[in-house]
């Protein structure tokens, strides 16, 4: 069975954890996902099954939108709920400081992720080195906050919503939140409620060729070569800039990337036949 499809992942189940219930629900051995959600956050969690697990990487999934929750006072080495450490009481602040700190984030910014990330350091995801006791140092990365919104201020809780670019952390928002006021912080809720178009909806089965971040591509030669997987050439191409390009058939489609004249498979015979049809 090929499916796309969106779940809303529950709270204290990692993602890839929660993709054994999906293999049971669906009597599936092949279950995939995207965009990773930490254990303690919860929300839209893009899942694919069969072929269309190939298909993450060419999927439009900008910018994502997350309601977010910040505990003034509680410290915790990962950001959020698992590793609190210390809580402090803090004195009330008047609301224009907290949207303040909030308006501080729009626009373009530079900040280090949460060591308790899945980054890679050499070759390894960095909260398995901090949970092994080693020391690291991870490298800033530039987000774009689109839009951030405050909800609700109930001291000592902050309530949030916040528009951003993919592979931003929030749970880094929350940090620099709480540098500009000069406390403890760390978020005690997290939920995605959208990555792009991509939203929760009864785990509805979706067409992926909607939600494809790559242009359509017309094939005008023997459409038994695609079949086949045979060398393609240029010539036969509707459009022949360099390029990604969904090529389709009646019953298959291909991802194809044009470069130099050159066209190569990147994806090839995958079977249109899904939950969505």
């Amino acid at each position: 069975m090929n499916k796309l499809f969106v779940v809303n992942k529950p709270i204290f189940c990692s993602s890839n954890g929660y993709m054994n219930y999906i293999k049971y629900k669906y009597n599936t051995k092949k279950v995939g996902f995207s965009g990773t959600l930490d254990p303690f956050a919860s929300g839209c969690l893009i899942v694919a099954t069969g072929q269309y697990t190939k298909l993450f990487q060419y999927l439009d999934k900008t910018p994502k939108s997350y309601k977010a929750t910040l505990w003034l006072g509680a410290n915790s080495a990962s950001l959020d709920v698992e590793n609190i450490d210390s809580i402090k009481e803090t004195d009330e602040f008047p609301i224009e400081k907290i949207q303040q700190a909030l308006d501080n984030l729009k626009g373009t910014i530079s900040y280090y992720p949460p060591k308790y990330s899945a980054k890679k350091v050499n070759g390894r995801r960095a909260y398995k080195l901090i949970r092994e006791g080693q020391e690291i140092e991870l490298k800033k990365i530039t987000s774009t906050i689109h839009d951030i919104t405050l909800i609700n201020y109930n001291h000592p809780f902050v309530h949030f919503e916040a528009t951003v670019s993919e592979g931003s952390y929030i749970r880094s928002l929350g940090a620099l939140m709480a540098d500009y006021l000069e406390v403890d912080a760390t978020l005690s809720s997290l939920h995605r409620i959208n990555e792009g178009a991509f939203h929760y909806d009864n785990e509805k089965a979706l067409n992926p060729f909607k939600h494809l971040a790559i242009p359509t591509n017309i094939y005008n030669g023997d459409e038994e070569y695609l079949y086949l997987g045979k060398k393609l050439y240029l010539p036969y191409f509707e459009t022949k800039e360099d390029g990604l390009y969904l090529v389709e058939t009646a019953k298959i489609f291909a991802i194809i990337e044009i470069k130099d004249g050159i066209v190569k498979y990147r994806l090839n015979r995958l079977d249109k036949q899904s939950d969505y049809i």
